[in-house]
């Protein structure tokens, strides 16, 4: 990483840092902190609110977690995030994402590019309509950052709830602060790393 981490452990006359160490422990358990945790916590409070924020959109969301989960994936895509895509795509098929769907989450090209190519890559993909539609908006979202009046009424009908459309559009936005942080300072020092295929995740799962 392009900083060393921060301590496993805070401070012993630190209060505030022993507090923020033990939330965002108590959301790992029974794992132990992790890299981006770790890259986090040189400022505590900041590690705090993002504990928060990313413990509210990973345990209190209505969305179905495949739906989530590929979300997440494909900003991982996008923005060549080789730790949140190695980390999410097993998630996104223990949600009950097939392999096969993962695969084209992972090698559609943009929604936002143009040309021949990418509407017939479209056109055979084996995702759902729903399963689309989130890619689309996704897409927009992580390369445009403003989305056509078009694909948010694609994913209005598929997404019909309010709630469901700000969870999605607050967990676009959150993971793409998440991969840029990542990406930005080499978290876990991944870089470099390859991109596993969803059929070598599948073996793992």
């Amino acid at each position: 990483m392009r900083l060393p981490y921060a301590p496993t452990t805070p401070h012993p006359t630190d209060d505030e840092a022993i507090q923020i160490y033990q939330r965002i422990s108590a959301r790992r358990l029974p794992r132990p902190l992790v890299p981006l945790d770790l890259a986090f916590l040189h400022a505590p409070p900041v590690a705090d609110g993002y504990n928060s924020f990313i413990g509210s959109l990973r345990t209190k969301t209505s969305i179905a977690p495949d739906i989530l989960e590929i979300s997440v994936c494909r900003i991982g895509v996008l923005n060549k995030a080789v730790y949140e895509w190695n980390i999410h795509g097993p998630l996104a098929l223990k949600a009950g994402v097939s392999v096969n769907e993962l695969n084209d989450v992972a090698t559609l090209p943009a929604f936002t590019d143009e040309g021949e190519h990418s509407r017939q890559a479209w056109t055979r993909s084996v995702l759902t309509r729903a399963q689309q539609t989130v890619i689309k908006y996704t897409d927009e979202m992580t390369t445009r950052v403003a989305v056509s009046d078009e694909v948010f009424q694609e994913l209005h009908e598929v997404l019909p709830s309010h709630r469901e459309v700000v969870e999605l559009t607050t967990t676009i936005a959150g993971y793409n602060c998440v991969s840029r942080f990542l990406v930005a300072l080499n978290v876990g020092e991944h870089n470099e790393g390859e991109m596993k295929s969803p059929q070598n995740m599948a073996e793992s799962v």
